[in-house]
């Protein structure tokens, strides 16, 4: 059976349908990048619509327990001293539980947030489930394909928000939540063509495609390797990448797809 249905144009609607949802913004600040073996040492999390703006937010240090690296603390500025005094996370989290599974739970690069919420969580004995979630990095790549980096702090300054320092959780909220208002507003605002054009342009790994498509990343491969369809290589992450119009053109000649 061929598909008939365009990824963008789905991808498009969905945006759209989630825009007039409450959304649960959260940052951590943490002692690296390991859910399951580094600790939160910062949490912020701000719930906020496009008609209201920010209702909420509330930010808290936490004691890790163990010790902060120097490299954390010149990166956030936030020292063994700073939470030397503070609550652990058995009493700092429980608070949050509600906020954190109401609404679409979004951050920048979610992934990264998730994997801690559901570590912590799972230490003071709670399962974390967060059902609906969107990922500011990936909706920036969509709409935002001819810039270089997505990272926050260059969104921040590729925008000019005044949210204040980088790296420290309300201000990377803050930022977070700013960013998507302005993206999701392009999103309604702007005419369908511009958008499918701009998320036409976005650049995808082979794992990205076996997601889009539902296929085993081999069976991906194979079929990337029609010389017919256009890549280029991306030296940061030596890989070759791929352009989404490329492999949607590509997804009507397959059965199996999702909105991604």
């Amino acid at each position: 059976m061929k598909i008939n249905a365009n990824l963008s144009t789905e991808l498009l609607n969905y945006y759209r349908q989630i825009s007039t949802e409450v959304f649960t913004v959260v940052d951590l600040e943490t002692t690296g990048g390991k859910g399951d073996r580094d600790r939160i040492i910062e949490i912020s999390v701000l719930q906020a619509t496009l008609k209201d703006g920010i209702r909420q937010i509330s930010t808290d240090l936490i004691n890790p327990q163990i010790q902060i690296p120097e490299q954390i603390v010149r990166f956030t500025g936030i020292s063994q001293h700073m939470v030397a005094d503070v609550d652990g996370s058995d009493q700092i989290l429980p608070k949050y539980l509600p906020m954190l599974q109401s609404g679409v739970l979004v951050a920048h690069n979610i992934g990264f947030d998730y994997s801690f919420l559901k570590a912590e969580y799972q230490r003071l004995g709670t399962e974390f489930i967060a059902p609906q979630q969107l990922c500011t990095v990936k909706l920036s790549r969509l709409l935002l394909p001819h810039l270089p980096s997505r990272s926050l702090p260059k969104l921040v300054k590729h925008y000019d928000f005044n949210v204040g320092q980088s790296h420290r959780a309300e201000s990377d909220a803050i930022a977070c939540w700013l960013l998507l208002e302005k993206l999701l507003t392009q999103l309604l605002n702007a005419k369908d063509v511009e958008i499918l054009n701009l998320f036409g342009q976005q650049w995808l790994s082979g794992e990205d495609i076996a997601v889009i498509l539902q296929l085993p990343l081999s069976q991906v491969e194979e079929l990337l390797a029609d010389p017919t369809i256009k890549s280029r290589f991306s030296n940061r992450r030596q890989i070759n990448l791929y352009q989404r119009k490329e492999i949607e053109a590509l997804a009507n000649k397959i059965t199996p797809l999702q909105v991604w």
